[in-house]
């Protein structure tokens, strides 16, 4: 029995929790307000995909005369042989069987439809990825082919990670989503109310806290509260989240709240612990204080902010708790054949941030406006590393998406050296902006603490428009930083944008050819193309004049954020959409390099103005690996030499030199000095290796020269180069 009932709603992820409610309960943990938490979504998908409601599913189809296509009346033919190996595909997606990947990867086993049955040559996609992946992807295959059949036939609103989007998605009035609510509940509805029901009765809470992350989990949200009103009306119910946190900012239509009490914004720690204080106490507070809070007053929405309490601070709100989510019942899938696209889908991943907020906040498409990007608070390199710790002993997984706008370089080579220094096996990954801070040693350093891949914006790759985005990195500094990232290691995606603001056909043209270089040069190995979309808490959304775009002013009484707009240029930007994305889906795979652009479009483009080797000209142009600042600081990352003395005699005069024996996890080099120098370099490496007080530069410099002469002409010699190669990083 728990006073707090914190919900996700379906759908989200399949492979691991979407984290608001695991940070809200380990704040709520710090202020001693019992919680418990219910990820519905993954509880919905594992009910619906199990042998019994598979088997309801199939029996409602057929008894509503719903199956049309031929591929829907093949599933159903097939239905027998779905409904053998549903249980055990969910139990290998799980990880408990990894045995069957054998079989799965056999013709034989599992049904095909259209989905498996597309023509595509598995073998170049997976041959270096491993017959669990393969296993992986075909096993995905498979249960889209069932999520096909679902939406044709029992419930058209299903979606593995969205349910019911578009009665979310930019919804001014609050009707197209009332309405729906008053029809006949689906299938998929009536599963989930009972998986809540069953929750609620288990629990006993006083207040029911439902997390909405995106559109796709508005509808369930609602059906799970209007359960709720009609059936525990002493029961209270709110809703905060990204969706509300962007969506509803201007809401006023009074029928939201025959399904909630009160709906909160922005930052969600201080709110729910006022709202949980009033509501535990009965509600009887004759003039409760509430923090950024919508609720409803005689008929009427308000927006009550009248607490004078400030915020908490980042290193208050305690330490993300994963307890009561089933951990070990997520479902990994692999839906496109590419290491980097997977990390989405799957593995099981503890979520953190490094950071509250924006540390760039400048971009004029995003919504810089608000506080979950405007308010700026990095989070101690130490603090981020015992949460580390302690949800490693939490969930036994070591494994890390730090879910930041964009990370800071300097916190992520702070808690790079952090988890050395504790000596921390770890894998994480995180959003970045192509900045020229990531030098090609931070790379190596952040790769050497266990980092695997990085995703950032490369926009519209047109300096131009870069500089009309204020994103702060040119074209150039992009080929610079990803290929500092690969060649450390880490696996890059970068996120694509067409259609902005005065962008013409040339530029994206040209735009696509800086991709397909990037691919070409392997320093980008994954991306994905969208179309710029207006909204209004961007700074275009708040003065679109000046971007030359008219928007479309609707009255909105619910959902405001996306904005519909004339783009005066008259450019037909969708056009470029399929082109776009085919001809990426190629270079993700290797493909299509030497084809012409003018390929992958039905429609006739502009001729590329950017030259062939572009890309491999910026790269070749970097120097930041012998630029030497003296306040930089120098790290060693490797073990300790095993030193041998010897002479060497030129022309009757002899010197003593000393070898210095490496040995890392890739094998072993040399290096010779002599002697006197390196037993300087031996004591020196001891002293700037990870743990020690940082030295800089400038402090080798002087230690040096306080015994010998030219410091730079030792410092570019061949040995320290070498060094260089094998972990001496210059930070």
């Amino acid at each position: 029995m728990k006073d707090l009932l914190l919900i996700t709603p379906p759908f989200t992820q399949l492979n691991t929790p979407y984290p608001a409610t695991a940070y809200l309960k380990g704040f709520l943990n710090t202020k001693g307000i019992g919680s418990y938490q219910l990820d519905l979504g993954i509880e919905v998908i594992l009910g619906l995909f199990s042998q019994p409601n598979l088997t309801k599913i199939f029996d409602l189809a057929a008894e509503n005369d719903t199956i049309q296509s031929d591929n829907a009346h093949r599933i159903y033919a097939l239905r027998d042989s779905y409904l053998s190996t549903i249980d055990q595909v969910i139990r290998f997606l799980q990880g408990h069987d990894q045995t069957l990947a054998r079989l799965i990867c056999t013709e034989q086993f599992l049904p095909q439809a259209s989905r498996l049955q597309l023509d595509e040559d598995l073998d170049w996609a997976f041959g270096s990825m491993g017959m669990q992946d393969r296993a992986k992807h075909l096993a995905t295959l498979y249960l889209e082919d069932l999520s096909d059949f679902i939406v044709e036939c029992v419930d058209e609103h299903f979606g593995f990670s969205r349910y019911a989007e578009r009665l979310g998605r930019s919804a001014n009035s609050f009707d197209s989503l009332y309405d729906q609510l008053q029809e006949e509940q689906t299938f998929i509805d009536q599963l989930t109310l009972d998986i809540l029901n069953s929750t609620i009765q288990q629990v006993n809470p006083k207040l029911v806290a439902f997390s909405v992350p995106f559109p796709g989990n508005l509808y369930s949200a609602f059906r799970c509260a209007q359960l709720i009103r009609n059936k525990y009306p002493t029961i209270q119910i709110a809703m905060g989240g990204g969706f509300p946190n962007t969506e509803l900012r201007s809401l006023s239509d009074a029928r939201v709240f025959e399904f909630f009490h009160y709906i909160t914004l922005d930052d969600g720690e201080l709110p729910i612990e006022l709202l949980a204080e009033h509501v535990l106490k009965g509600g009887n507070t004759t003039t409760p204080n509430f923090k950024r809070t919508f609720r409803l007053e005689h008929d009427q929405v308000v927006y009550q902010n009248d607490s004078t309490r400030r915020d908490y601070k980042q290193s208050e709100v305690g330490t993300p708790d994963y307890s009561d989510l089933p951990l070990d019942n997520y479902i990994s899938v692999i839906e496109v054949a590419n290491p980097m696209h997977s990390l989405w889908s799957d593995g099981r991943w503890n979520k953190l941030t490094m950071a509250h907020g924006c540390y760039w906040g400048k971009c004029t498409f995003c919504d810089i406006s608000l506080d979950y990007i405007r308010l700026y608070e990095p989070i101690a390199a130490k603090t981020l590393v015992d949460r580390m710790e302690q949800l490693i002993a939490q969930t036994g997984e070591r494994g890390f998406h730090f879910v930041d706008e964009a990370a800071p370089p300097a916190l992520m080579r702070e808690l790079a050296l952090e988890i050395i220094k504790r000596k921390l096996t770890v894998t994480w990954w995180t959003n970045i902006r192509f900045e020229k801070h990531f030098t090609r040693d931070l790379c190596v350093l952040l790769q050497h603490s266990g980092c695997i891949a990085v995703s950032g914006g490369l926009e519209v790759a047109s300096d131009r428009l870069l500089q009309l985005i204020d994103k702060g990195v040119t074209v150039e500094q992009v080929a610079q930083v990803t290929h500092h990232f690969t060649e450390a290691g880490i696996m890059v995606h970068a996120y694509l944008m067409y259609g902005y603001p005065t962008q013409t056909e040339q530029e994206t043209v040209d735009s696509l050819e800086m991709v397909r270089q990037l691919f070409e040069l392997n320093v980008i190995q994954s991306g994905f193309w969208h179309q710029f979309a207006l909204t209004a808490h961007s700074p275009i959304g708040l003065s679109p004049a000046d971007y030359g775009i008219l928007p479309e002013v609707k009255n909105a009484t619910f959902a405001h954020n996306d904005i519909d707009f004339e783009d005066t240029t008259g450019i037909d930007h969708g056009a470029y959409s399929h082109g776009l994305k085919k001809s990426l889906f190629n270079y993700m795979h290797g493909l299509g390099f030497d084809l012409p652009l003018q390929s992958w479009f039905d429609h006739q483009i502009p001729r590329t103005t950017i030259r062939k080797n572009y890309i491999d000209n910026c790269i070749e142009q970097n120097t930041d690996f012998w630029q030497m600042k003296p306040t930089a600081k120098v790290i060693w990352l490797g073990g300790f030499p095993a030193c041998l003395e010897f002479e060497k005699s030129k022309k009757g005069k002899v010197r003593t030199f000393l070898q210095m024996d490496f040995h890392n996890r890739q094998g072993s080099f040399s290096i010779s000095l002599l002697q006197e120098q390196g037993e300087w370099l031996a004591e020196f490496l001891k002293r700037v290796s990870v743990g020690n007080k940082p030295l800089t530069l400038a402090d080798a410099k002087s230690s040096f020269e306080s015994q010998f002469k030219d410091f730079e002409p030792f410092w570019h010699s061949k040995p320290i180069m070498t060094l260089r190669d094998h972990g001496l990083l210059i930070l």
